[in-house]
């Protein structure tokens, strides 16, 4: 069995994929999420997990989001850190922050927290990129006031559909998890 390990920046990335990988990998692949507190802890921890991992068939994730910073200059520093563990990594950032990989399907959104009116707002010219948007976190909010960002990402991660999501970085995130995990038999 081929093991997944996600290195993730907080525990609101952990609950939003958990909900959403069972649907996107093969069932012979076991996922171990190691969430931490903050980019800073994730960036700190990342070459001494890598070299002590020890289980055989292991692939690597590490997804961090972009923040304020330059998406490019946030992945090499990431990337390097994984050279020098001597490892091979899948390094994913998400552009701005994991909430616009949650305003990036709307319908998700809709149903997790019935609130029908919010599916339409996808329309709208700004939510076409939620990858642009400023602050997605203070977007969502807008349209959801109860949303709070770990229970909000395990309701709509489970409803998450890769096939509609708008978000780009979501997208290069699920096309970097099927070039790790190619099913050929098409059962996932």
């Amino acid at each position: 069995m081929t093991t997944l390990v996600l290195l993730l920046e907080e525990p609101s990335a952990k609950a939003l994929l958990e909900g959403v990988l069972p649907r996107m990998l093969p069932r012979d692949v076991s996922v171990l999420y190691l969430h931490f507190e903050g980019k800073q802890d994730l960036e700190k921890n990342i070459v001494g997990k890598l070299r002590a991992w020890r289980t055989p068939d292991t692939q690597f994730v590490i997804l961090r989001d972009q923040d304020a910073g330059d998406c490019q200059n946030v992945k090499a520093r990431l990337l390097a850190k994984v050279t020098e563990s001597k490892r091979t990594a899948l390094v994913r950032v998400a552009c701005r922050e994991l909430e616009a990989w949650v305003v990036g399907d709307l319908a998700a959104v809709a149903k997790a927290f019935e609130r029908p009116e919010v599916s339409k707002q996808a329309t709208k010219e700004k939510f076409r990129d939620p990858d642009a948007l400023g602050n997605p976190a203070q977007e969502l909010r807008a349209l959801v006031p109860e949303y709070q960002k770990v229970d909000g990402a395990r309701r709509v991660g489970r409803l998450l559909d890769p096939s509609r999501n708008a978000s780009r970085s979501f997208k290069a995130f699920c096309d970097g998890l099927k070039k790790l995990f190619p099913d050929p038999t098409g059962e996932r």
